[in-house]
């Protein structure tokens, strides 16, 4: 039976993140450069990318990355929901980089020197560059997508909520004739959206006659990226529910009513109690999503759908638990456990929402329809 528990290197990766998380994500400056508009620090992306080699963990090492697995993901993931990190980890070193992976591996250039997507794959790793799928953040795997028009070598069209469009350096573009695109972001027009999460911020990308470079099959790809996306996702949600659960039984042990920490009265006690469950039972699913993943074992989809539909649900939860049991000072600008419910009902419809998921996990194991 496959172990979920954390090895003693996941422990040891996760201390190493957390630390470093605390250094660059304080609360008070994840706000203020949310609120300048431009919530990506350099400095913070330069550290995971490049001083941890975090950006490369899914990229085998023959082609530049630390070749890990989908668990060491899974931790670094639940670290940054904690801290509710404006970083394009999710974005480019799971979503972009699990498409790109889909191809067949060749360390060979195309004909006229042309990079091929183990060259972009190799700069997605060292962090030197940031990936996006030009697929909408809502997307379900295996759900339809928008396509651009592949006309005369160019690409035409336009695509709405693209996540972390706004700090891409290549959009991965999928086309009418079937094929993934490489497209440079400078030579597109990106538009911010108007986004509830501050800290992930989507974009509307526009094609008028973008040159792009073939990759591949769109279709593969799109749905590998989309389902790693999906998976992983559940460990940023798991680890934002439990720094709500924490900081929200923290905040009740030192609050006073009534000459009494507010955490003794039996009613809130019940409250998070019920929390913690659903917390516990949260990482079992997220776990095995993330080692399913980690196997490619032949219940992946089953055990993605599932952790998607639990944890999203708990996330919100999570969040809205830790506003009103914070009380007044939870309904402040300058308290940081907003960013933390914008991320959670963000998060609910990234990838699909739960209710998407639980249709597909329906599906998976043959329950007839109501």
């Amino acid at each position: 039976m496959t172990d979920l528990l954390y090895s003693e290197e996941e422990e040891a990766l996760r201390a190493a993140v957390r630390d470093l998380l605390a250094d660059h994500c304080d609360p008070a400056d994840v706000l203020a450069r949310a609120e300048s508009g431009t919530p990506y620090d350099p400095e913070l992306w330069k550290a995971l990318a490049d001083g941890m080699g975090l950006a490369g963990l899914l990229v085998p090492e023959a082609l530049g990355g630390q070749g890990a697995t989908h668990r060491e993901v899974a931790v670094v993931l639940e670290e940054l929901g904690r801290a509710v990190a404006p970083a394009p980890y999710l974005t480019s070193a799971v979503v972009a980089t699990e498409a790109l992976l889909a191809f067949p591996h060749s360390r060979l250039r195309s004909s006229g020197g042309t990079p091929t997507a183990d060259d972009l794959l190799g700069e997605l790793a060292s962090g030197r560059r940031i990936g996006a799928l030009a697929v909408a953040l809502n997307v379900a795997p295996g759900a339809a997508y928008r396509l651009v028009r592949h006309e005369n070598g160019a690409l035409h069209g336009e695509l709405t909520g693209i996540a972390d469009a706004a700090v891409a350096d290549v959009l991965l573009v999928p086309a009418d004739d079937g094929g993934l695109y490489a497209v440079e972001a400078d030579a597109v027009t990106i538009s911010p959206q108007v986004s509830l999460d501050l800290t992930r911020p989507v974009a509307t990308v526009v094609l008028d006659g973008a040159p792009g470079r073939l990759l591949g099959d769109a279709e593969p790809a799109v749905r590998r990226g989309l389902r790693a996306g999906a998976g992983l996702l559940a460990s940023e949600q798991l680890g934002l529910a439990d720094w709500c659960l924490t900081e929200t039984v923290r905040y009740l042990k030192d609050r006073k009513q009534f000459n009494r920490p507010v955490g003794g009265f039996q009613a809130l006690k019940h409250r998070l109690a019920q929390l913690w469950l659903e917390v516990v039972n949260t990482r079992a699913a997220v776990r095995n999503a993330a080692d399913a993943l980690a196997t490619g074992s032949t219940d992946a989809d089953l055990a993605v759908a599932l952790a998607q539909a639990y944890a999203a649900p708990v996330a919100v939860h999570a969040a809205e638990e830790a506003v009103q049991l914070h009380g007044g000072i939870g309904m402040t600008w300058e308290h940081p456990v907003h960013l933390y419910l914008k991320r959670a009902k963000a998060d609910s419809i990234a990838y699909g929402t739960a209710g998407r998921h639980r249709e597909a996990l329906a599906e998976l194991v043959d329950l007839p329809a109501p």
